[in-house]
């Protein structure tokens, strides 16, 4: 029944919803430069209502509840571009360090080394007996041997620095991932929908979720009460409630995948490194060594590579080991059983980044970027993560790619010119730089395992032997591969070659370690002359340059200590070594302009110069710089927005509150006056009895 009781009750409620809500301000204020503080505010609910006359009464108002004031689906939205916005920031960051690596102002880069190296031999044909330029032209060759060295160890190094700040990132994410799980607990066991709200917890949350959407691209599910569950867009769960799970940044290794009805019990075996991952599929069933096939892809199966000799690839032992395309990586097989045509195996050549639903299931979510461009929307595509990933696979790992076929292709079209020609000497021994791995099997085939044995062609190869200091030859030979055959890189083996040299009189030949040996008989010397085959540079014998890589690449030993080997002419028709001949060093001078043969995994068949081609490098780096430049810049725009506009909800604005406090001061002041009010009128009731 209303009176002066009632009013005396509305005056305490409104006093205390007040006091509360004045409160809330002063912890606003309080904490207006706390970073991750959301601005919070009383909810009013008025009291029950009395029926009477002249109508309905109210019983005052109640602080209900302190809301938080947070846009989750701002939210959402600004986790989304910070994770895009970290992972080109991170990409354009690193990316830095390759122009400063691949700069070529000034004369220090690589085109300014091979431009001298050309110019070099363009010197050396000027003066073919001079034993000076041949001096500098080695000079000159070891400055380019060094500045591709250089360039693919700094690359490499930048590589290893990816994977240190790829290994601090997972770190850093599953400790936020554990403190996440436990903030859901405390929420899920401190809250009470409607009346008490955990908004401190919340804040500690929403903070979390920020730095792992930072590291990652994410997804968040409120289901209310701390039952969150945070997944990669891709789908794998991170967080559910209170359970968490983990990402391992892990090692080399490979994984198996058996179709129904294989019987296959064992593994793939490899060795090398690579910025790809290979994924084999069976083709052809069968047992180990028994004929059966697999094909390759280093997109997860949606195309598939094949190499100079196309077709399948043998499923071998570790005598038949295969050299994967795009690297020197080699796969063998190991185990008994029977495999079958769809049977799949992942090798992962390269530290990998794994989420683990429970101990033992792991699944690659490793970012990939396929060979359209594309993300593989499968695995990580955001955040830092993505960034570095990208930095060190599809950033530095395809510009040693092209650092590598550049320097492969480079030995290659020297090494061909340069093994047809001759010096100011001759061979009394020669031994071979590069090994075939097995002397009975053919060169041109893979179980030969020959570095340049894909470019060996059928032909003729010309020897020519000299006796004493004679000038012109005693016999020139056309090698014999018997009944007048000249050279089949698929028939014929290294046994077949050493056979061949064997065969002429005044030389000897053999194999050692896997090298063919040629030796010429006492009072004898040889030379050679031109080859249709490639046998000579693809064995590595007259040849200018060792190695097939960046890392490997070198002059010659046998030419760096002995210049009069340094091949500026050739052996003419009559036989005769001229030390005014200079047709081999303008055939190399000229390779400065001709157009070559290059391939590579990435980018397929190439066709144009050496040089162009590594400009092309140089282009392409600056070029993925700027397009991550950009898209840093633009996204930072769009998080800047979002950012902004979440502030304008959840950020304390210190004018606002010292408003409302005016207000709630007010209505402070109004409620105690109603309490004094409502005491007068008490006070004239009891002095009634008077």
């Amino acid at each position: 029944m209303p009176g002066a009781l009632s009013l005396l009750d509305i005056g305490k409620k409104s006093l205390l919803a007040n006091q509360a809500a004045i409160g809330v301000v002063g912890n606003n204020v309080s904490n207006a430069n706390t970073e991750g503080y959301s601005r919070q505010k009383v909810r009013f609910e008025d009291g029950h209502y009395l029926n009477h006359k002249p109508g309905q009464l109210g019983t005052g108002a109640n602080a209900a509840e302190v809301l938080r004031c947070f846009d989750e689906f701002i939210e959402s939205q600004y986790n989304g571009k910070m994770s895009e916005q970290q992972r080109w920031d991170k990409l354009a960051e690193n990316l830095k360090s390759v122009e400063m690596i691949l700069n070529e102002s000034g004369n220090s880069g690589i085109n300014s080394a091979m431009t001298e190296f050309w110019k070099g031999w363009h010197t050396l044909s000027q003066s073919p007996d001079s034993n000076s330029a041949r001096t500098a032209l080695m000079g000159l060759a070891s400055n380019l041997e060094r500045a591709i060295k250089a360039a693919d160890g700094s690359l490499a190094r930048l590589q290893e620095q990816a994977d240190d700040l790829i290994a601090k990132d997972v770190e850093a994410i599953n400790g936020i991932l554990v403190q996440i799980a436990e903030i859901n607990t405390k929420i899920n066991i401190d809250e009470e929908t409607g009346k008490n709200n955990a908004n401190g917890l919340r804040d500690k949350r929403a903070a979390l979720v920020r730095q792992l959407a930072e590291k990652m691209d994410i997804r968040y599910i409120d289901h209310g009460r701390g039952n969150v569950t945070i997944m990669t867009t891709a789908g794998h769960t991170l967080v559910d409630r209170g359970e968490h799970f983990r990402l391992a940044f892990e090692g080399m290794q490979s994984i198996m995948d058996r179709k129904e009805g294989s019987t296959f019990e064992g593994s793939v075996q490899f060795t090398g490194s690579s910025s790809h991952e290979y994924t084999l599929e069976v083709v052809k069933g069968g047992r180990v060594g028994q004929g059966a096939t697999f094909r390759v892809s280093i997109d997860g199966g949606v195309t598939w590579l094949t190499d100079a000799l196309g077709g399948g690839f043998p499923v071998a032992g570790y005598n038949g080991r295969v050299t994967l395309p795009g690297g020197d990586v080699t796969v063998s097989f190991g185990g008994r059983g029977e495999l079958v045509a769809g049977d799949r195996f992942q090798v992962l050549p390269k530290r990998t980044l794994f989420w683990y639903e429970t101990s033992s299931s792991a699944v690659n979510i490793t970012p990939q970027i396929l060979p359209d461009g594309q993300d593989n929307d499968r695995r990580l595509t955001g955040g830092s993560l993505a960034g570095y990933f990208q930095f060190r696979d599809a950033g530095i790992g395809a510009y040693r790619e092209k650092l590598d076929t550049l320097a492969s292709s480079l030995v290659w079209e020297v090494n061909r010119i340069h093994s047809q020609g001759a010096g100011l000497g001759r061979f009394s021994e020669v031994t071979a730089t590069y090994e075939a791995s097995r002397s009975d099997s053919a060169l041109g085939g893979r179980e030969a395992r020959l570095t340049y044995g894909e470019r060996l062609s059928g032909g003729n190869l010309m020897a020519y032997l000299y006796s004493g200091a004679g000038e012109k030859a005693v016999s020139a030979v056309n090698l014999d591969f018997g009944g007048g055959q000249g050279f089949d890189p698929m028939r014929h083996t290294l046994k077949d070659v050493a056979a061949a040299f064997d065969a002429v009189d005044g030389l000897s030949a053999s194999i050692v370690d896997g090298r063919l040996q040629i030796k010429a008989d006492k009072g004898f010397e040889f030379a050679f002359g031109s080859d249709s085959t490639g046998l000579l540079a693809a064995l590595g014998i007259n040849t200018f340059f060792d190695g097939s890589d960046a890392r490997t690449l070198a002059v010659n030993q046998v030419v760096r200590s002995n210049l009069a080997l340094v091949n500026a002419g050739h052996v003419n028709g009559a036989g005769e070594m001229n030390s005014g001949d200079n047709a081999t060093a303008l055939a190399l001078a000229e390779l400065q302009r001709k157009n070559v043969s290059m391939h590579s995994v990435t980018e397929g068949n190439v066709w144009q110069p050496l040089g162009e081609y590594f400009s092309s490098l140089v282009a392409k780096a600056g070029s993925d710089s700027q397009s991550a430049k950009f898209n840093a810049q633009y996204h930072k725009a769009l998080v800047s927005d979002l950012r902004a506009r979440q502030d304008a909800v959840s950020g304390v604005n210190l004018d606002e509150e010292m408003t409302s406090l005016i207000r709630l001061q007010h209505a402070y002041t109004a409620a105690a006056k109603m309490i004094t009010t409502a005491d007068s009128m008490l006070q004239v009731l009891l002095g009634l009895r008077h």
